[in-house]
């Protein structure tokens, strides 16, 4: 912009500063625009409160990655153990394919709506309970992965204190602290660092696997002295299919955390799949082997006092890396979820600290107690989130911005309802498989009690823009 003022130079020394002071206010005001922006980057960039963009979607190999690295948890395998203990191998087989199969399919289907809609298990529960409803599901969720966090770091910090000969509290408190917070860094930076870490434990825990495979037939004499070994405990084979089930119901209720960064829902459900029905599979497959040969499941363990100490260390600290990292993220986005904050790293911090103080004062005292809780309330929250979406929605739901939430929605609390008494009175009675039920329960009936309210006229759904966008 080209102009001339005729003025005397009195006017044109005010007309120069008071441009001048408008330019420096400009300046600022553009500067604070940019510095917000690139803030909103730097907080969004896992998106705890919105749906994940398409040019956030990652490949199938770096979700399979992640899922994989989750379930290839170390104390899975004493639950394999558990069950070598019971039954003759070819009965073992059975189980834990059909065990295996029954969990993917539950937690690849959460996958596969976690992808389609790019949303958070917690914000998926927002649709599907109403705004109230879904600070339970913070809470429940959130809390778990407080408690499986503590469990892991109680875990590594005994661990790593008695394979180094400093088997005393301090040193175990040291090592709990030490590693809860280097293994919480990589859950500050999202699926991308959690990637990474996979990238390089699964072929370690591999490796492992392997080694057990070998040094349990090498133990045995051969695969037939194996498969000849009788059961030296008992178990009925729903209670077997209940312990793999059980093992990571609660966790694979939040794998759509992660998979909601897969390009298409197909792609999210194959990594769901292959992740806890061949990941959860292996790991229940080799502790099973250690507990029909060597009467125990933690083979890390088990190396430590045969004198492989530096490679048992190596391998439990990927291992149990690439489960808490993802333990920490998770309720990191519930904790931003609960609060409203589109910002999931104060969350991590606070669960991490929590969680630390939990493992120093010896959660793991309250192990099994906790387990029975989480099979309880957790896998029916799933169920009910499926049925709404699945047969309830038909698989479309209109973004955020065009919803205002209820605060209640009435049917799925219902079914939730329902499908934990399954669960629960299934576990008090030894009937059936709890977890499975409470799943399946909750699920069928999210259906069928939304209909009776639409027969009855009762509105249970949330109010939608006349112009809303669907996904």
């Amino acid at each position: 912009l080209n102009w001339t003022v005729s003025c005397s130079s009195e006017n044109s020394f005010y007309l120069v500063v008071t441009i001048y002071q408008l330019e420096v206010v400009m300046s600022k005001v553009t500067k604070q625009a940019i510095e917000e922006q690139n803030t909103e980057r730097v907080v969004d960039q896992d998106y705890p409160l919105e749906h994940v963009p398409k040019s956030a979607r990652k490949s199938l190999l770096s979700i399979s990655c992640v899922l994989v690295g989750f379930t290839f948890f170390t104390p899975t395998m004493a639950s394999g153990a558990s069950l070598g203990a019971a039954f003759k191998f070819d009965e073992l087989i059975l189980i834990i394919t059909v065990g295996s199969i029954i969990l993917g399919l539950y937690v690849a289907s959460l996958c596969c709506i976690g992808a389609r809609t790019g949303l958070t298990s917690v914000l998926q529960s927002k649709y599907t309970f109403g705004k109230a409803g879904a600070k339970w599901a913070d809470i429940i969720l959130g809390g778990t992965q407080v408690f499986w966090y503590a469990i892991t770091g109680e875990y590594m910090g005994s661990l790593f204190a008695m394979a180094l000969g400093l088997d005393t509290f301090g040193w175990k408190v040291f090592f709990i602290l030490f590693w809860g917070v280097v293994m919480g860094i990589t859950a500050l930076y999202g699926v991308r660092a959690m990637a990474i870490v996979s990238y390089v434990a699964i072929p370690l825990m591999a490796v492992l696997m392997v080694i057990v495979m070998v040094m349990a037939i090498k133990q045995a004499g051969s695969m037939d002295a194996i498969r000849a070994i009788k059961p030296s405990s008992s178990m009925t084979v729903t209670s077997a299919i209940t312990v793999i089930v059980g093992t990571f119901a609660s966790g694979g209720t939040q794998a759509g955390n992660w998979a909601r960064f897969a390009k298409t829902g197909k792609t999210a459900f194959i990594a769901g799949l292959f992740g806890f029905l061949i990941g959860n599979g292996v790991m229940i497959f080799s502790g099973m082997l250690g507990g029909l040969v060597f009467g125990t499941g933690d083979l890390i363990e088990l190396m430590i006092s045969m004198g492989i100490v530096f490679w048992a260390l190596i391998i439990l600290t990927l291992n149990i890396w690439t489960t808490n990292n993802a333990t920490a993220y998770a309720f990191g986005m519930a904790g931003a979820e609960l609060f409203h904050k589109n910002n999931k790293k104060p969350f991590i911090i606070g669960g991490i600290l929590i969680a630390l103080l939990m493992a120093i004062l010896g959660i793991s005292n309250y192990f099994i107690p906790m387990l029975n809780l989480l099979g309880t309330f957790v896998p029916p929250l799933g169920g009910a989130i499926i049925g709404d979406y699945f047969f309830v929605s038909k698989g479309r739901i209109p973004k955020l911005e065009y919803v205002t939430f209820k605060t209640w929605r009435v049917a799925p609390i219902i079914a939730y309802i329902l499908g934990c008494a399954a669960a629960y009175f299934g576990g008090l009675f030894n009937f059936g498989m709890p977890a499975l039920q409470g799943i399946l329960v909750a699920m069928i009936t999210m259906p069928i009690i939304h209909a009776i309210f639409v027969k009855c006229g009762l509105n249970d759904e949330h109010e939608v823009a006349e112009n809303a966008e669907y996904i």
